[in-house]
């Protein structure tokens, strides 16, 4: 009889143990459910061809590659959020060289928190490095590139608050202390100080006498803005605005690099889309042709227009 007590006590101890043991396991957060990945790489191509074509015209084909990719974590007090961009294409006509028509590498990283989940803003720490695939040209001049990778590349690194509205799709970032590195790996083109770097230093026959330097640190603020916005069933408006002015160096004077893009949906892989970009740098100086040589002519603005239509694949 008291055999029969201690298994039933010890089947009763076993039962309430593994009980306990699954109550605990359940308890265990899914800190995993809090990433999120985007991946979505895309070609657009466009072809013109002209046989016996009595107005005339020129055979040519463009491509142009594009990847975009993300890794989210998002909790309530805390966000991390990053961004790879990666753009290359090419033009080719009849009776011309392949021409670069667009080169992107970005690395953009964002670390934020807040206090409570009530307030909208966040204190952050951002991070952008960008540079380019392949060198550029003057076209149709090709003998000297007048850029190419890390020449330059920039990176920029600082702290400050961002405000953050989910449903909305609006952030935006103000950084009061903001490093921006310039890197110029081209001797060639930091001797001529491209870029903003200090160039090389000459004695009265020609002859170098210091190196160009290759970075150039700049101190100052930052100010970004990303907004996106359903405007039409299947179109998406896309705005991304930067802006930084060095404190030490022509404070109020600023640098400005904005986006704007209008995707369109097709189906679920065809896509069309159209954009502009436009920046403009002080320390970015344009080239011009002056009796067959490259002279420099100040800083302009610069602008880019793209208009589209391709595959995509998203995973």
């Amino acid at each position: 009889m008291m055999l029969k007590k201690d298994i039933f006590v010890t089947i009763l101890f076993l039962i309430c143990i593994s009980g306990n043991a699954q109550h605990i396991i359940t308890k265990i957060p899914d800190t995993t459910s809090n990433w999120k990945s985007e991946n979505k790489v895309g070609f657009d191509v466009s072809q013109i061809s002209f046989i016996n074509w009595n107005a005339g015209g020129n055979n040519s084909i463009s491509g142009l590659f594009k990847g975009n990719f993300k890794r989210d974590y998002n909790a309530d007090l805390l966000h991390w959020k990053n961004e790879l961009i990666i753009r290359y294409g090419v033009n080719k006509q009849e009776s011309q060289e392949i021409r670069k028509t667009d080169d992107q590498f970005e690395i953009n990283s964002t670390v934020s928190f807040r206090n409570d989940t009530i307030s909208n803003w966040f204190y952050a720490g951002k991070l952008n490095f960008s540079t380019q695939f392949y060198s550029g040209y003057a076209y149709p001049n090709t003998q000297q590139a007048i850029s190419g990778p890390f020449a330059p590349a920039y990176f920029f690194l600082g702290i400050g608050a961002e405000y953050f509205k989910k449903e909305k799709k609006l952030k935006i970032y103000l950084s009061p202390l903001t490093q921006k590195t310039t890197i110029v790996l081209n001797q060639r083109l930091a001797n001529e100080g491209a870029f903003g770097v200090d160039k090389a230093q000459f004695d009265s026959t020609g002859a170098l006498v210091l190196k160009g330097k290759n970075f150039r640190t700049e101190v100052g603020f930052l100010a970004t803005n990303e907004w996106r916005t359903e405007v039409y069933k299947n179109m998406l408006l896309e705005n991304r605005i930067s802006l930084y002015t060095d404190y030490l160096n022509n404070f109020g004077n600023i640098d400005i690099n904005w986006q704007l893009q209008l995707q369109m949906t097709v189906n679920e892989y065809v896509k069309a889309s159209i954009g502009t970009q436009i920046i403009y740098d002080d320390d970015i100086k344009t080239k011009k042709q002056v009796e067959g040589s490259q002279v420099s002519s100040g800083a302009k603005i610069q602008l880019k227009q793209i208009l589209g239509i391709g595959f995509v694949y998203q995973f």
